[in-house]
């Protein structure tokens, strides 16, 4: 039977977002360079309920696991290995086909590989996640950029899997090619901000005010209950 997707590079994001996306109900085929992380990754789903997910022991045989038009996500370490496992990929996908890097690449780089691809009908999403390795598993946030068709292909799966709030999936199209990327830059530009200055509050109130680590804490349990709730708070 041909999986619903396909997921390559399973470092703990790779593994934990396969889960997810089983999790909701999506076969999905999963390979790597090293067989071990594919076993590894293979035997967590059996544990954690038995999760439809396949191994494969090439590239040629993952592609072939995974229905048409095949959908791939790549969770490789951005630059050259992404290069790397999209020529891969790509000699063995068909036009129509889509390929997701899932990275936290540089919208350029999105751009040029989206070109590349296009000249053999490959199409290209450039995806930002949020969440870390927890959101991958559980719920991450997901800014898709690239071809209106290739996001509609991908849709129904980001939509379950990505974070609900209030109802609402924590995922969209954000726009064409690298505006995904481009927003998850954004997004953590403002989080490295957040996380600055709730360093510096810790040390004025540890320097300047003289306060133990019991009342800072008493204090920023406190603020999480304000508008200043989240997670880096937290």
């Amino acid at each position: 039977m041909s999986c619903d997707m396909g997921l390559y590079g399973l470092a703990v994001m790779g593994q934990n977002f396969a889960l997810n996306i089983a999790s909701n109900g999506f076969s999905v085929c999963v390979g790597n360079r090293s067989p071990a992380k594919v076993e590894l990754t293979v035997n967590r789903a059996k544990a954690e309920g038995d999760l439809p997910i396949t191994g494969s022991e090439s590239v040629e045989d993952f592609v072939s696991k995974i229905q048409k038009p095949r959908r791939v996500v790549i969770l490789v370490q951005a630059g050259k290995p992404v290069d790397a496992t999209i020529a891969a990929l790509s000699e063995y996908m068909e036009e129509g086909d889509v390929i997701i890097d899932g990275g936290n690449e540089w919208y350029v780089n999105t751009l040029r590989r989206g070109t590349e691809l296009s000249e053999k009908g490959i199409m290209f999403i450039g995806m930002g996640i949020s969440g870390g390795e927890e959101g991958a598993r559980n719920g991450p946030s997901l800014m898709l950029g690239g071809p209106k068709e290739a996001y509609d292909l991908m849709e129904p799966i980001v939509t379950k899997c990505a974070a609900q709030v209030e109802g609402q999936p924590c995922s969209g199209y954000l726009g064409p090619l690298g505006a995904g990327n481009y927003v998850k830059m954004v997004h953590n530009g403002i989080e490295y901000g957040d996380m600055q200055l709730i360093g510096e509050v810790y040390d004025v109130l540890k320097q300047v005010c003289k306060m133990s680590n019991p009342d800072m804490a008493a204090l920023f349990e406190k603020w999480n209950t304000t508008e200043l709730d989240s997670y880096l708070i937290e």
